[in-house]
């Protein structure tokens, strides 16, 4: 698609992504009874880029054309949800689904069940309303929410691993499904001393 095409396809994405963090905000500092107690250390967002977006679509045998990426794609708006603790992420999530004008269009508790090389996370597709002058759509976005030690796991296997051919690939794989279970361990240890409760 051309730039243009882009430009346009990915304004309501934006907009619907900015209408999510407003969401995530106002619910980080109320799930808590203590208002300074918030369940979520940091927020990250992205759109995806012109060349990621036409890259996915070749990927999934489908021409890069702005109808293809609105029928196909689910993840042209993004956002990451790092929590301090398993229960602060699972509260969040929790307290997303229970928001009423939000559609859950897919989820996959990768917390509970873990891909096999140690992969942990939340994955969930909201459909946002977006209003305009004369009706509302719902867009698509897709939400990873993880603990600290998730993330940490994740960016040192990504920056490990990540389209890499290494010919000790098998032994680090083992190794980085190890300190997966070692942080794990080390986040339920922190949390006996987690005093929030949901209200």
């Amino acid at each position: 698609m051309t730039s243009e095409e882009y430009y346009e396809l990915i304004l309501p994405y934006q907009d619907a992504l900015n209408l999510l963090l407003g969401r995530l905000d106002v619910l980080n500092h109320s799930i808590y009874k203590d208002a300074a107690c918030k369940p979520v250390h940091s927020f990250y967002s992205r759109i995806k880029k012109h060349k990621s977006l036409d890259e996915k679509l070749e990927r999934l045998h489908f021409d890069p054309t702005p109808a293809n990426a609105r029928a196909h794609l689910q993840d042209i708006a993004g956002v990451r949800v790092i929590c301090y603790f398993e229960q602060d992420a699972y509260q969040m999530i929790d307290a997303l689904k229970r928001q009423n004008d939000l559609i859950v269009v897919n989820e996959k508790d990768y917390i509970l069940h873990p891909k096999p090389n140690g992969y942990r996370s939340y994955h969930i597709i909201l459909g946002i309303p977006v209003r305009y002058m004369d009706l509302t759509e719902y867009y698509p976005v897709e939400i990873q929410v993880r603990t600290l030690s998730m993330d940490f796991w994740a960016s040192m296997e990504h920056r490990i691993n990540y389209k890499q051919n290494r010919p000790d690939k098998e032994q680090i794989q083992a190794q980085l499904l190890k300190f997966a279970d070692t942080l794990k361990e080390m986040e339920q240890s922190f949390e006996t001393y987690n005093e929030n409760r949901p209200h």
